[in-house]
């Protein structure tokens, strides 16, 4: 059935036009995406079609029956507990516990963080969509990044949802996985126009890159034609006294002219003039975390970050994983342990809770600070950032939500670090964004360390994962997020339920020679020369580490002759220590195969 038609839709905000004559029906079954730059309108749209929000031009008309459910970005929840916003039901109940805030219908929502209302505002919307199958057809379910702050089983978890819904589903989000599972069309909105895409997330990318190519061959094409009449004009025949001056004028202006600005152009330069790191960055001895009498976060953490580490920090909700930045940073002590930071470091830190900006102040003012005017070096250092010159003298409170999160994100790198921190870097930032992010983090020259849900971001830019959860409490795992997920969905087919993080047991050790190294695998091979490189580095390291270990345990060994308790535990470590130790052979061996081939 019809869900909802809209037509001719336009909206704007003071200097300039969000969207134009945007038309769109959805029926049952459809699963619509709306994608664009921060600030291009995406949530005004979703507004707009909801009915939160009337168009400036045009009209939206929902089915007959039809019932719109919405989750906006900034949902408000009423009643003063999460029973009284989410529901008291049994459905409520299960729906929290999946999105990691279980048993707590009885919590003051002014208790509660930012992320956990926006859990329970999703909660409620499900709540609201209802469980039975036959009302769910009449239901056009609007959610703006409803993944923001949720871990990956709950975003998992989701996507099962939001695939099971027999009704319509309009979309925002930046999870590209989500994007590429659960949708069927693409609404993009680009400089006030849109353009609706089939086949979901890739039919998408094929469309836009064809249409970027075609008007490439078309301005090329345009170039040529003014060229050639322009040497005809300033050529003129033989006789000719005098030249046709407007046309020769018009024809000079269509040469030396150009197109229409893309949305983005460059680059993101995020090495600006950031100073060089040291051997030592930042070091961790036997460092544990509790508030109060609380049980422990993380503990007995001992990690060394190198000046081209690569590290991305994963663990549910609630776990601990702001609170480890916050370590790394100096911004608190630990409670146990010593954290070392060397010399040389230069620290980025980018945020949930970003930095506080005056809506008042213009975007260039923020920039350039409180003791100086802005100049040419902020306007070219906020171009690079796809901030232009109308939006550059904007007051900050005219941004969208996206827009300021990238501006928090341009002030944390205008301050030159050479190490980030970034905690939930993709939450509001548009896909283009973060797909140019990705580029940049992968040559950055200095240390990288990542909070992250956001699958498609560790994917390409982490080497190795730090995996708080309830059964470890501060683990390094090398070979990146695909080599943890592959494991924990080997736990997962063997009927086990691990909790996030798990670590599979070690494979007992063998007495054959060196595992042979195994062809690549299709993912593998697209990746990069420098990334290659970087995850042999890491095996090397992983290989000495281990050797060092076996060194201590068979010196302990012959120490603790007469202490059969003490040489069982040793006798089991070095079991692990052997197996660890076959297995960064395998991946050493597999990698050098690898960037031999590359």
């Amino acid at each position: 059935m019809i869900l909802l038609d809209a037509a001719g839709l336009t909206a704007s905000r003071p200097g300039r036009r969000l969207f134009d004559d945007i038309s769109i029906t959805v029926a049952s079954g459809d699963r619509i995406a709306v994608v664009g730059l921060n600030g291009s309108g995406k949530s005004t749209l979703l507004r707009q079609l909801a009915g939160a929000e009337p168009p400036e031009e045009g009209a939206v008309r929902r089915g007959r029956g039809a019932r719109v459910v919405v989750l906006e970005q900034d949902a408000t929840l009423l009643g003063e507990t999460v029973a009284d916003a989410a529901g008291s039901g049994w459905e409520a109940a299960a729906i929290l516990e999946r999105l990691g805030i279980g048993g707590r219908l009885g919590d003051p929502l002014a208790t509660m963080s930012g992320g956990e209302t926006k859990r329970v505002a999703l909660a409620r919307t499900l709540v609201e969509v209802g469980p039975s199958s036959e009302a769910g057809e009449a239901v056009l379910l609007v959610l703006d990044e409803p993944t923001n702050h949720l871990d990956l089983d709950a975003i998992a978890w989701l996507e099962q949802r939001l695939a099971a819904h027999r009704g319509g589903l309009l979309l925002v989000s930046h999870d590209r996985h989500v994007l590429d599972r659960v949708t069927t069309r693409i609404l993009e909105l680009d400089r006030g126009q849109g353009y609706v895409h089939e086949r979901g997330y890739g039919g998408y990318l094929e469309a836009r890159a064809e249409r970027e190519a075609k008007a490439a061959r078309h301005e090329t094409h345009r170039r040529s034609l003014a060229r050639s009449e322009l040497d005809w004009l300033r050529r003129g025949a033989p006789a000719r006294t005098r030249k046709p001056k407007a046309r020769v004028e018009a024809a000079t202006t269509i040469v030396e002219g150009r197109p229409a600005d893309p949305a983005r152009r460059g680059e993101l330069d995020l090495a600006f003039g950031a100073p060089r790191l040291g051997d030592v960055v930042v070091e961790l001895h036997g460092v544990g975390h509790r508030f109060g009498d609380a049980p422990w976060l993380f503990r007995d953490v001992d990690l060394l970050l190198d000046p081209r580490e690569r590290l991305g920090v994963i663990g549910p909700n609630g776990a601990g994983k702001s609170t480890f930045l916050d370590v790394l940073a100096g911004r608190l002590t630990p409670s146990d342990g010593s954290v070392t930071v060397g010399s040389t470091v230069a620290l980025g830190m980018f945020d949930q809770r970003g930095t506080d900006l005056d809506p008042a102040m213009r975007v260039d003012q923020a920039v350039a600070g409180p003791t100086r005017a802005p100049d040419w070096e902020d306007a070219r250092f906020l171009e690079r950032f796809w901030f232009d010159a109308d939006t550059q003298r904007s007051p900050i409170g005219l941004l969208s939500g996206g827009e300021r999160r990238r501006l928090q994100l341009v002030l944390t790198l205008r301050a030159k670090p050479n190490m980030l921190l970034l905690d939930e870097p993709t939450n509001d930032l548009d896909l283009d964004t973060l797909r140019v992010l990705e580029d940049v983090l992968e040559d950055w020259p200095g240390a990288v360390v990542i909070v992250s849900h956001d699958r498609a971001l560790l994917e390409r830019t982490v080497t190795d994962v730090f995996v708080i959860d309830d059964q470890h409490l501060g683990r390094r795992r090398p070979g990146g997020f695909g080599a943890w997920e592959e494991a924990r969905r080997a736990l997962l087919s063997a009927g086990r339920t691990p909790a996030l993080g798990a670590k599979p047991k070690p494979a007992a050790p063998t007495k054959a020679g060196p595992p042979k190294a195994v062809p690549p695998t299709a993912d593998a091979r697209r990746r990069s020369l420098s990334m290659l490189r970087r995850l042999i580095r890491d095996a090397e390291r992983d290989l000495a580490e281990l050797e060092h270990r076996r060194e201590q345990l068979a010196e302990a060994l012959t120490k603790a002759t007469a202490d059969h308790q003490a040489l069982a535990q040793i006798g089991t470590e070095m079991a692990e220590v052997q197996a660890g130790l076959g297995e960064a052979e395998q991946r050493w061996l597999t990698l050098s195969d690898e960037l031999d081939t590359a």
